[in-house]
C-alpha cells in the first residue's frame, strides 16, 4: 500500500489537526482524501458496494460521479470516515511484515471482543462511523498507541 495514498491527508506531528467544518478546509482537503480512499480501496479489493458502505451508503451514482471527475468539497461525515480508513490501513502496514497478511488479517474472522467471530472489515462495514472508530481504536491499542 503506497504512502503517498495516506501523505495527503495525514497531519504533520506537533501540528493541530485542520478544522474540517471550515468550508475552505474541506474544499482542500476533499480531492486528496477520496484519491487516497480509492487508492487504498483498490489495494484491499474492495468491492464497490464496500467502498461505499464505508463512506456511510453512499449512492453507487454518486461514488462513479465522483471517480470519474474531482469530488466536491466532502462533508465533515465523508472526511472523518476517510480518515479512520486510512489510519486503519496504515496501523496494519505497522503491524504486518506484508500487505497480504495484513489483508488476510482485515477479512479473517476474529474471535476478539469487538468482532464477535466477524471479521474486522465485516464490522467496518456495518455502515455506522463508530464500527469504524472501533477497529481503528483495537489497531491503536494493539500497536501500543
Amino acid at each position: 500500500m503506497s504512502d503517498a495514498a495516506f501523505s495527503a491527508v495525514e497531519v504533520e506531528a506537533g501540528t493541530t489537526a485542520p478544522d474540517l467544518y471550515d468550508p475552505a478546509t474541506r474544499a482542500r482537503l476533499s480531492g486528496a482524501a477520496f484519491r487516497g480512499f480509492v487508492a487504498v480501496a483498490e489495494q484491499l479489493n474492495l468491492t464497490n458496494y464496500e467502498r461505499r458502505r464505508l463512506l456511510g451508503d453512499l449512492a453507487e451514482s454518486t461514488y462513479h460521479k465522483w471517480r470519474s471527475a474531482e469530488a466536491p468539497q466532502l462533508s465533515v461525515d465523508l472526511l472523518e470516515r476517510i480518515s479512520l480508513v486510512l489510519g486503519i490501513v496504515k496501523g496494519l502496514r505497522l503491524l504486518f511484515a506484508d500487505d497480504a497478511t495484513a489483508l488476510r488479517w482485515l477479512r479473517a474472522t476474529n474471535t476478539d471482543v469487538p468482532f464477535a467471530g466477524e471479521s474486522p472489515l465485516v464490522t467496518m462495514l456495518r455502515g455506522s462511523i463508530n464500527e469504524l472508530y472501533g477497529v481503528r481504536r483495537y489497531i491503536d491499542a494493539w500497536r501500543g498507541v
